[in-house]
């Protein structure tokens, strides 16, 4: 499991390039739009490392983007004031769901 911190810290710099990105679509300025893509940069290669250290490009996968999906919905209501719809709301428990039954393991 040496893949995990890896995995985390992809997630985390994925959110902070999710947070500068979404600033900068709000209030422009050229730091934001570097600071997003210095973010991409850096989380995609903790990829590589998560990669190298066992997760696995299905189940690593599954992980980042469904990890990405529930952070960007709750940075979205907190921060931004976004709405979801109910259906939204099913969908964002399966994805709970998802994480759950991709970390059992018998």
């Amino acid at each position: 499991m040496t893949w995990v911190l890896p995995i985390s810290l992809l997630i985390v710099f994925e959110m902070v390039a999710d947070i500068l990105a979404k600033e900068w679509q709000l209030h422009g300025s050229t730091w934001r739009w570097v600071g997003a893509l210095s973010a991409y940069l850096v989380a995609n290669s903790f990829w590589l490392f998560a990669l190298k250290n066992g997760s696995g490009l299905a189940r690593g996968g599954l992980i980042f983007a469904v990890s990405c999906a529930l952070m960007a919905v709750l940075i979205g209501l907190c921060m931004y004031r976004e709405e979801v719809t109910r259906i939204q709301l099913f969908g964002i428990g399966l994805g709970l769901v998802s994480l759950c039954l991709i970390f059992w393991e018998h």
